[in-house]
């Protein structure tokens, strides 16, 4: 049996507490952090046993972790998940075992490779038409003025809701998880404020609908059709799903995009390289996907037994995390994990997530990703960060660029 670190919080590095607290020290809000996260790795080659549980870091262990069936996502003594604005579990994420399968089967064709790539065409206007919002000016401030409106407004069609809305549930998303607690339970004492905000929201959406009669091919209609052994989806579980649809699909697209623009945006020659060679862009992605790797951990995690993950020993009602950020920096699993490799072969990256919690939402991800970017590489022949101006990160729910100043050349 293999044996694991002990230590506490306090004894760990600022990086290591952000990864695993969210601790706003602000140790990763920097242009370039992966030097900081290889660093946590090296400091812990084996699982660590801490003041809330266990905590792994490397790819191998991860993986063992994310797909042991007696890791649950909410907290056994509870019910209560810990994070997100819900003191409800949200689904799929917060529900495991037959339940868990029930809703992936109900909810993964909704997002299956065929279903979105319809969603391309319009992708593309969206972004052509916030490219021609700023083209003539030679310079953009990207997150406010392409990467936010761009996801956002996108899933605000599928689901059939204002496009003026969007400003209102931005702010909810965000008062959800950019708290700025600076511990875990006024983290998600604040959240549940904005969450229930954006629950309310919902649940007036839902009443209008049912007043007027469920129509339309949007994605919330469909949900409303939705059976479950029978019965359509009660109201709490049409809350559940679209609370935990509203985080993902107006944050994580958005700190994702910034990103890699920003990567690319201080990498002129590799830019260039996939503009002249635009077959490479969804490997490119791949690649800084696991290198930028947004959302750093797999969030809150329980034992519900005694067990054992990657060789040590974990006690029933343990806190279990895991790390994505340094996992995908683990020289076992990539080699060079430092170095940027545009045409990296088998890249297995978990910036998605794996075992059953994986996210529900990666091909579309994927799809925006790639359209957005493509159709930024047909419109600019090269863009750097702005002359004068610097780049903002900040790590607070997901890591990312919340003010990239771009100056760039039109084709």
């Amino acid at each position: 049996m293999r044996t694991f670190d002990e230590r506490s919080l306090a004894e760990m590095s600022p990086a290591a507490r952000t990864i695993l607290t969210f601790e706003q020290n602000g140790a990763i809000d920097v242009v370039e952090p992966q030097q900081l996260f290889a660093e946590v790795l090296a400091a812990n080659p084996r699982p660590v046993r801490w003041e809330y549980g266990v905590a792994f870091f490397r790819f191998a262990d991860v993986l063992e972790a994310t797909r042991n069936p007696a890791i649950i996502s909410n907290d056994p003594h509870t019910g209560i998940p810990m994070g997100l604005g819900s003191d409800e579990p949200l689904i799929p994420l917060n529900i495991d075992g037959a339940e868990h399968r029930t809703f992936r089967r109900l909810l993964d064709p909704l997002f299956a490779p065929r279903a979105v790539a319809k969603l391309e065409p319009s992708i593309r206007e969206m972004a052509h038409n916030l490219i021609d919002g700023f083209i003539d000016r030679g310079e953009v401030e990207f997150h406010d003025e392409f990467a936010l409106p761009l996801p956002g407004s996108m899933f605000l069609n599928m689901f059939g809701l204002p496009l003026d809305d969007l400003p209102f549930l931005e702010a909810c998303k965000d008062g959800c998880i950019k708290t700025g607690a600076s511990d875990l339970a006024e983290m998600h004492r604040r959240g549940v404020v904005s969450g229930n905000r954006l629950r309310e929201y919902l649940s007036a959406e839902l009443d209008r609908r049912e007043k007027d009669g469920v129509s339309g091919d949007d994605l919330l209609s469909a949900l409303m059709t939705f059976e479950v052994d029978g019965h359509r989806l009660t109201r709490d579980q049409l809350l559940n799903v679209m609370h935990l649809f509203m985080i993902a699909g107006l944050d994580t697209v958005t700190a994702s995009l910034t990103c890699i623009v920003g990567w690319f945006a201080r990498h002129p020659e590799e830019q260039e390289r996939v503009m002249s060679q635009p077959a490479l862009l969804p490997s490119a992605i791949e690649e800084l996907m696991r290198f930028e790797n947004p959302v750093l951990t797999g969030g809150m995690r329980y034992a519900t037994a005694d067990t054992e993950i990657a060789g040590v020993p974990i006690r029933a009602g343990d806190k279990i995390d895991v790390c994505w950020t340094t996992a995908n920096l683990d020289g076992d699993q990539f080699p060079d994990p430092l170095h940027v490799d545009l045409s990296r072969h088998g890249n297995r990256h978990i910036a998605f997530a794996s075992g059953i919690h994986r996210c529900l939402g990666s091909h579309l991800a994927r799809l925006e990703l790639r359209t957005a970017i493509g159709v930024l590489h047909e419109r600019l022949a090269q863009y750097t960060i702005a002359p004068g101006k610097e780049s903002v990160y900040s790590s607070e729910g997901v890591r990312a660029a919340t003010n990239l100043p771009l100056s760039f050349r039109v084709r």
